[in-house]
């Protein structure tokens, strides 16, 4: 709620630079920012250095209590070309 409330007193386009200040200060760059009506109300999608820098991202806002959001990890055509060529042993439950 904190969060709306910010938002309401700054405007969505502070609230972007705002995102983009902390993405550039951690060695990334944002690539998309939108608000959205329903369940979610933004999307944001960012490329970051390396899974500890987005997860030191993630553990600063998620500390504030100010905003709730869930990460997603995009991957390329490549990266699951080299997933699906990589032998890995697995054995279901139960067998």
């Amino acid at each position: 709620m904190e969060g709306l409330r910010g938002l309401l007193r700054e405007g969505g386009t502070k609230r972007r630079e705002a995102v983009e200040q902390l993405v550039k200060s951690s060695g990334g760059t944002l690539e998309a920012f939108y608000y959205a009506y329903g369940g979610d109300d933004f999307f944001i999608i960012v490329d970051l250095p390396d899974s500890v820098t987005t997860t030191a991202i993630s553990l600063a806002v998620h500390t504030t209590g100010a905003v709730t959001f869930k990460t997603i990890v995009l991957i390329t055509p490549e990266e699951v070309d080299a997933a699906v060529k990589k032998s890995v042993s697995y054995r279901p439950p139960g067998q």
